[in-house]
């Protein structure tokens, strides 16, 4: 099968501007495409990682990723379908570009370029933006994409309505100076896609550039993908853990694993179906979902990060912490009930942890033998609190029972 074909087979492809051409630049020829992703926030989502993956599978199979960061675009913002979105300053645009490029840098290694609109959107003065480039844009023909269509009804400023000007020329110049044969995203950007191809014909005259969308991924619900009760998940483990990221996919419906196998993972075809057919034999183990999780989590965060995620998986089902590291306590903070010790007693403890409701009946559970810490029954009310054993000299876990505990953090 010809990695045309494999994309289509991985749900990558939706639009074409030119079918016979995009197979002929990604089956016989080794192009460079590129992926644009706007500093609107610190951090990535696992919505991104859709375009990622399709990055990591191309430059597998030999074609070169640009990855171009929009540090000028994101000062304007590309139109969303409800709002104007909130401008950000110069500072918070590039420093925002910064994160988001040493984010994927993280991601993808080796064969990759790294570009940021904004060394030369910003060198351009009004005149020359209205002359050189707004010139070949009719309004009739801006009014006509979807995303504008949208919004006329509540209203579109003209900030945000050049926008897609500005990615265009971005596409122009990647076309012209770097040699960039293809731009994918999603099928929310075929708009700004099919602009950029038009500015080039413009500008240029007959040429060989192709764009290419994707389907938007959704859950099997029409739900939007990506989204958790707690909100969006990022791809910066300080706002969302490795530990929750794994959660997330191994608690994916059977209906949105296979979609979610060809399009978040770089395992190939073959085993795909094996992961699946194991998967549909005894749907109850979720075989599919723990590869899924696995991998995506190895693929965003690495090894060590995926092992820390599977033993604070482990420890909770089991209710056993014996043998944890660091790490894993260390998001054991973001997980369970948390009891920062401030020099209370034990009764106080027991209380704050959520264990008890009253001192009285903290007293009752203590006194029973239900109350221990660290796996040490304690059966006095007495008992300093300071002198138990600890992991990492940080941490202790105090549990009611079997399956009612909390995390003490000295």
């Amino acid at each position: 099968m010809d990695l045309f074909k494999q994309l289509e087979y991985r749900g990558m492809v939706k639009d074409v501007s030119d079918l016979e051409l995009a197979k002929q630049l990604l089956n016989e020829q080794k192009i460079k495409f590129y992926v644009g992703y706007d500093p609107t926030g610190e951090s990535l989502t696992v919505g991104h990682l859709v375009q990622i993956v399709r990055m990591l599978y191309l430059q597998k199979h030999g074609h070169t990723p640009v990855v171009l960061i929009g540090g000028g675009t994101g000062l304007i913002g590309d139109p969303r379908e409800t709002s104007e979105r909130s401008l950000l300053t110069l500072e918070k645009s590039l420093e925002n570009a910064k994160k988001i490029e040493n984010q994927i840098r993280g991601l993808i290694k080796g064969n990759v370029e790294f570009v940021n609109n904004y060394e030369w959107l910003s060198k351009i003065n009004l005149i020359s933006f209205l002359r050189d480039y707004g010139k070949h844009f009719s309004v009739s023909y801006m009014l006509h994409k979807d995303t504008v269509q949208k919004r006329l009804e509540s209203g579109i400023s003209y900030t945000e309505f050049s926008y897609m000007i500005l990615q265009s020329i971005d596409w122009l110049n990647l076309y012209q100076n770097r040699d960039v044969k293809i731009q994918f995203g999603g099928s929310d950007q075929w708009g700004n896609l099919t602009s950029g191809l038009e500015l080039i014909r413009r500008v240029l005259g007959k040429n060989d550039a192709v764009g290419l969308s994707s389907p938007l991924l959704l859950k099997a619900d029409g739900t939007k993908f990506g989204k958790s009760e707690s909100g969006a998940l990022w791809l910066d483990k300080e706002l969302t853990s490795p530990y929750e990221l794994y959660q997330y996919f191994l608690n994916s419906s059977d209906t949105d694993i296979e979609q979610f196998l060809k399009l978040l993972t770089l395992i190939e075809q073959d085993e795909i179906e094996t992961i699946l057919e194991t998967h549909r034999e005894k749907p109850e183990l979720r075989h599919a979902q723990k590869v899924l999780a696995k991998a995506v989590v190895e693929l965003v965060h690495g090894k060590e990060e995926l092992e820390t995620a599977l033993q604070v998986t482990d420890a909770l089902f089991s209710g056993e912490f014996d043998g944890l590291t660091k790490s894993a306590y260390k998001t054991l903070e973001s997980v369970i009930n948390v009891v920062h010790f401030n020099g209370e007693n034990l009764i106080e403890l027991v209380v704050k942890s959520g264990l008890a409701s009253s001192n009285r009946e903290a007293r009752e559970f203590i006194s029973n033998g239900a109350i221990s810490i660290q796996g040490e029954k304690i059966t006095d009310s007495m008992y300093n609190v300071v002198e138990t054993s600890k992991a990492f000299d940080s941490y202790a876990i105090i549990r009611r029972g079997k399956k009612k505990y909390a995390l003490i953090v000295f």
